[in-house]
C-alpha cells in the first residue's frame, strides 16, 4: 500500500518545539483491507536523535470521534510524555462515516492493523527516523479504540509497552457466545502468553455502570480485568468516579501510567522490551482506593489491582477517589517569548512545554511586571479541568487550536513582556 498523501504539515499553532507529519490512505474495496479512508498524524520532539517508542492515542467509534482526533498530535500534554521518553506521538484518524459499522476498523483484523503498520513505515521514511517502523508502542484507546487495542495485544504483544483501556475492550465480544447470532460477538481471539506480560489499566467511568447505553463498557472492562488478573497479568482497574463514557480527566492518570511503564520496560538500546517484575509493584483490592507494596499486600493477589510503582500508586489512589491527580510542582516557564509592533498594538508570541503532571490551564501576560492579559481569557473544558487547549469528549484538543499569542492593543514598542504558565493545579511558572 502506498500513501495517497504524505506531507509535512505546517503548524496551525505553537507545536512546542517539535514537528508534525502526516500520511493519508484511501478507502479500499479489496478483501481484508480497511474500507475507510484514514490519516495518521505524528509529532516528533525537536532534536530527538533516536525514537524509542510510539505513543498511540486511538479514538473511538463514530463520526464525532474521528473528527475530534485530528488534533491528537497537537496535544501539549501528551507531547510532554513523548518528549520525556524520546517517543513519537501518533494520532490515527479512521474516517468512519456516520452510522457505519465500526467493527470494520476497531477489529484490526479487518485491515486497520495493516494500514497502521504501513503508516509507521511511511512516517519512518518521511521523518528520516527509520526506527519508527519497528519501535514499541504505548496504546491508549477510548471505547472502540480500546476494542482495537485489546486485539492488537493478541497479535503484536512483543511490540506493546503498555495499554490504557478507556471504556473499551473486545474481551467480552470474542468470548464464545451461547447464541452464535449474538450481535456483539466477533471471531475468537486467542491471547498468547506474551500478551499477559503487558502492563495494562482498565478505566471505565463509574456512571457507565448500569447505564442503558454504556453499561457494557463497565461490565466488559471488569470482566477483562478479572480474567487477565487470574492469568497473572499486570493489570489494574481504575474506575473514574466522575464520568460516564466521556474521557474526563483520565489523562492525568493515563500519562502517569505510561510514564511508569516506559521507565520499567524501555531498553537502553534496541526494541526488546524488558519484562515486568510484579513483586516490585504495588497492589490494591479491586474497587479499593488504598495501595501497598506488593510484598506487604496480604489479600489475594490474583484478584488485586497491580500498579507499577510507588509514584503511580499515589496517582492511582488520588484518581479513583477524586477523578484527577494532585500536583505540587510549578510548570516549566514559557520560552521563545517575542514581541513586535503591529497596527493594532504589540503582538506577543511564545512557546511552552506542558506541566508533566497537570498540563496547562492558562498563560498570564505581564508587561513591565503587571498582568495585562490572560490566554485564554477564560479557560474552559466541558469534560474536566479547564485547559488552555480545551478538551473534547475523547481527550483531544478543541478546534481551532488556541494560539500562544496575545495582542496588547494600543501599546507601543519598548516595554518588557513576560509570560507565566499556570497549570491545572493553579501553580504558576517562575
Amino acid at each position: 500500500m502506498r500513501p495517497l498523501l504524505a506531507l509535512l504539515l505546517l503548524p496551525l499553532a505553537a507545536l512546542a518545539d517539535g514537528t508534525k507529519y502526516s500520511v493519508s490512505y484511501p478507502a479500499s474495496d479489496k478483501p481484508g483491507e480497511l474500507i475507510f479512508a484514514s490519516t495518521y498524524n505524528l509529532w516528533l520532539p525537536e532534536g530527538v536523535k533516536t525514537v524509542r517508542g510510539v505513543i498511540v492515542h486511538q479514538h473511538g467509534c463514530g463520526l464525532g470521534s474521528n473528527k475530534g482526533a485530528v488534533t491528537v498530535a497537537d496535544d501539549l500534554h501528551w507531547q510532554a510524555l513523548a518528549r520525556k521518553w524520546d517517543c513519537a506521538l501518533l494520532g490515527p484518524v479512521v474516517q468512519e462515516p456516520d452510522k457505519a459499522n465500526c467493527r470494520m476498523w476497531c477489529d484490526p483484523r479487518n485491515g486497520s492493523d495493516k494500514v497502521y503498520l504501513q503508516a509507521l513505515t511511511d512516517l519512518a521514511k518521511q521523518t528520516g527516523h527509520a526506527e519508527i517502523a519497528s519501535a514499541p508502542w504505548c496504546l491508549w484507546g477510548h471505547s472502540g479504540g480500546g476494542f482495537w487495542a485489546s486485539i492488537m495485544q493478541a497479535n503484536y504483544p512483543e511490540r506493546i509497552v503498555a495499554i490504557w483501556f478507556r471504556s473499551g475492550t473486545a474481551y467480552a465480544a470474542w468470548q464464545k457466545p451461547t447464541d452464535p447470532t449474538k450481535a456483539r460477538a466477533i471471531a475468537e481471539v486467542v491471547l498468547p502468553p506474551e500478551a499477559y506480560e503487558i502492563p495494562m489499566m482498565a478505566n471505565p467511568g463509574v456512571k457507565e455502570n448500569g447505564d442503558k447505553r454504556f453499561n457494557g463498557a463497565w461490565v466488559d472492562n471488569l470482566a477483562m480485568f478479572k480474567a487477565y488478573r487470574a492469568k497473572g497479568a499486570p493489570i489494574g482497574f481504575a474506575p473514574d468516579p466522575l464520568t460516564g463514557h466521556q474521557t474526563g480527566d483520565q489523562r492525568y492518570a493515563s500519562i502517569a501510567f505510561f510514564d511508569a511503564c516506559l521507565e520499567l520496560r524501555l531498553p537502553a538500546s534496541g526494541n526488546k522490551l524488558r519484562k515486568i517484575d510484579q513483586s516490585k509493584g504495588w497492589m490494591s483490592p479491586l474497587l479499593g482506593n488504598e495501595a501497598k507494596p506488593a510484598g506487604e499486600y496480604s489479600g489475594d493477589k490474583a484478584e488485586a489491582n497491580w500498579l507499577p510503582n510507588a509514584t503511580y500508586a499515589k496517582a492511582w489512589t488520588e484518581y479513583v477517589k477524586t477523578g484527577s491527580t494532585a500536583d505540587t510542582t510549578p510548570p516549566p516557564a514559557p520560552f521563545n517569548v517575542a514581541s513586535k509592533a503591529t497596527a493594532d498594538g504589540v503582538e506577543v508570541t511564545w512557546d511552552a512545554h506542558a506541566d508533566f503532571e497537570s498540563g496547562i490551564r492558562q498563560f498570564l501576560v505581564q508587561k513591565d511586571g503587571q498582568t495585562v492579559g490572560r490566554v485564554p481569557e477564560t479557560p474552559k473544558n466541558t469534560f474536566g479541568k479547564p485547559l488552555f487547549q480545551g478538551m473534547s469528549y475523547g481527550d483531544t484538543p478543541l478546534q481551532p487550536l488556541t494560539q500562544m499569542r496575545f495582542v496588547d492593543k494600543g501599546a507601543k514598542a519598548g516595554s518588557k513582556y513576560k509570560i507565566i504558565a499556570v497549570n491545572t493545579a493553579g501553580l504558576e511558572s517562575r
